[in-house]
């Protein structure tokens, strides 16, 4: 049997743990019927990773595929999960595993931000140079995580008529959100959309409310709107069931999900000259000049 293990991070906060749940129990009518679904966490909530495993096993499963409900690729994915697995292949050595990714730079995760946007009553493609979007993420210690989340913040900026689509963190890192709020000041933005790139409510998406309301009194002429976090959108499922049957059916794709040369490059695929059984890597810059 097969199972799919949904590992989500995992929150102090009941009630993101419980909207974790929920979409997943929305997604299961999605996925195929034989599979055997179940969820876990990584922390503040049971059942913890090793517990997750622990029942698809008990539950029959053959084969498990370990899938991280996490934005991008930070230390929880690419330790603590890894770190569980190994530990799982050793006690349970007839069992085989396989290892997702997070859901990272994805197309539809750009098209959640919009439609975010929009529902705050913001007309995305209407060019308004005295409004700015902060896109904030919960912010780490992980390099690749961080510029991941720049990268992401351009490829929002280049699908919105905004002048500015600035990225901040709630945490850890720099730029904090009251430097990102001051910097888009500072540009001369009179209204800001504060974005936040999170998956499900939970400590942070609170505390965040209650900083609106300090900004709107020690920013006076400023208009602040605050959009919504992923939560129960339609095309988070879409994510999610992508990494599910990528794992599933072995289909490793580049980081070409929102490369706009992705299809105009085929015609010249001729052009290259390096041998792509062993170099499966390529140049945007090299197509965009073909």
């Amino acid at each position: 049997m097969r199972a799919v293990l949904l590992v989500g991070h995992g929150s102090r906060d009941p009630e993101g743990n419980e909207e974790v749940r929920q979409i997943i129990t929305q997604l299961k009518s999605q996925l195929d019927q034989s599979l055997l679904i179940e969820t876990c966490f990584l922390e503040f909530e049971k059942p913890n990773i090793n517990q997750g495993i622990e029942a698809c096993v008990k539950k029959g499963a053959t084969s498990i595929y370990v899938i991280p409900l996490m934005l991008l690729a930070a230390g929880h994915s690419k330790i603590h999960i890894p770190a569980s697995i190994d530990e799982a292949k050793e006690k349970y050595p007839n069992v085989r595993f396989t290892y997702g990714r997070p859901f990272g730079i994805h197309e539809e995760t750009i098209e959640i931000c919009k439609s975010r946007i929009e529902e705050v009553g913001e007309n995305i493609n209407e060019e308004d140079s005295r409004a700015a979007v902060l896109l904030l993420g919960r912010g780490g210690s992980d390099p690749d995580a961080n510029s991941d989340f720049y990268k992401i913040s351009r490829l929002l900026w280049e699908k919105l008529d905004y002048k500015l689509v600035e990225p901040a963190f709630m945490g850890v890192t720099a730029p904090l959100i009251k430097e990102g709020v001051e910097r888009c000041i500072k540009l001369e933005a009179k209204k800001i959309v504060i974005l936040p790139y999170f998956l499900f409510t939970g400590i942070l998406m609170k505390r965040l409310e209650a900083m609106i309301v300090d900004f709107e009194r020690d920013y006076p002429g400023i208009e602040f709107k605050l959009a919504g976090y992923f939560g129960f959108h339609s095309r988070l499922k879409t994510v999610i069931k992508d990494r599910i049957d990528e794992a599933l059916y072995g289909s490793v794709r580049m980081n070409c999900d929102t490369c706009q040369y992705r299809i105009a490059a085929m015609e010249h695929i001729d052009h290259h000259h390096h041998d792509h059984d062993h170099d499966h890597s390529h140049d945007h810059a090299q197509v965009q000049k073909l």
